[in-house]
């Protein structure tokens, strides 16, 4: 943005930039578009409510996943990623809105009608309203967004993949729900005796994963995609320790890809995740797992390539 230029700021901490936060980013746009402001959204480098509790709040995304999801939904839209502190949990809620209009020339606020801020959340949509009309500035309240008859939120969409409802989570996303990390080295049996190439990521502690299972993903390294089968879970054939993994079989060949970054998208849980007796077994289910992925990705089947 230009060095005089305001902003029109979405508010709100964004886990997940699902169809209800995208109202807001569109009108910010719109607005932007429309006043020569600079849009912007406005988030936190970690959860409020886990920071206020220390109870830990396993996010859908990361910040990082944040910047990557609005550059790719809204070109040009910057992202805010402010620390959240002490100094931010205890700052009163007038105190924040200033601080929007002082430090990040605020020219226009968009924010959703349960949004809530400032010390003890005691700042809400209609305070907002009435401090932006005092200190000079526009305020847009986006209505609750609804899909299939429930209010979209971050908490429904958690519970649906702690469900292991990727399908439905895609939905009140708007795009499948996916992961990123570093691909690590495993312990190779994909590749060495269930004849299978195999990726291992490495989650970030703090993001969620899904309900333990197989699903059919898409695995992404460097701009490639490939089709997968990503099994989520504690790997009890083959694995004693207990840690979960994120192991993805791809279906197509592909080179060397450890140490890369990779991400996984998942499009439709299979089944739960269960032991089987042998590594034989094993075998023969990712086949059946892999087979059922292929069908899945055939032009007439769910998703198409």
């Amino acid at each position: 943005m230009e060095s005089n230029q305001k902003r029109v700021i979405a508010l709100g901490f964004f886990d997940g930039l699902h169809l209800g936060h995208q109202a807001l980013l569109r009108r910010a746009a719109e607005r932007g578009a429309e006043r020569a402001l600079a849009p912007a959204l406005l988030t936190f480098d970690r959860s409020p409510r886990e920071f206020v509790t220390g109870t830990p709040v396993p996010l859908l995304t990361t910040v990082q996943e944040r910047r990557r999801t609005a550059a790719a939904l809204f070109p040009g839209l910057e992202v805010i990623a402010l620390p959240f502190d002490r100094t931010m949990m205890t700052m009163p809620w007038e105190a924040f809105v200033v601080m929007l209009s002082e430090t990040y020339r605020a020219g226009w606020l968009v924010a959703g009608h349960d949004f809530r801020f400032g010390h003890k959340n005691a700042g809400n949509a209609d305070l907002l309203r009435e401090k932006a009309a005092e200190l000079g500035l526009n305020c847009d309240v986006i209505p609750a967004v609804r899909l299939e008859g429930v209010t979209v939120s971050s908490t429904h969409i958690r519970a649906l993949l702690e469900r292991g409802e990727a399908e439905a989570a895609r939905r009140f996303l708007g795009r499948p729900f996916a992961i990123s990390g570093p691909v690590r080295h495993g312990k190779r049996l994909g590749s060495s005796r269930l004849g299978a190439p195999t990726v291992n990521l490495v989650p970030d502690p703090r993001q969620l994963t899904p309900a333990f299972g197989v699903y059919v993903a898409r695995v992404t390294v460097d701009g490639v995609s490939f089709p997968a089968v990503t099994n989520v879970g504690v790997r009890p054939t083959v694995d004693t320790d207990g840690g979960v993994t994120v192991e993805s079989h791809l279906l197509t060949p592909a080179g060397d890809l450890y140490g890369a970054v990779c991400r996984v998208e998942f499009l439709k849980m299979l089944r739960p995740e269960r032991r089987f007796e042998s590594l034989e077994a094993l075998g023969a289910q990712i086949a059946a797992d892999a087979a059922a992925a292929r069908a899945y990705f055939r032009p007439d089947g769910a998703a198409g390539a």
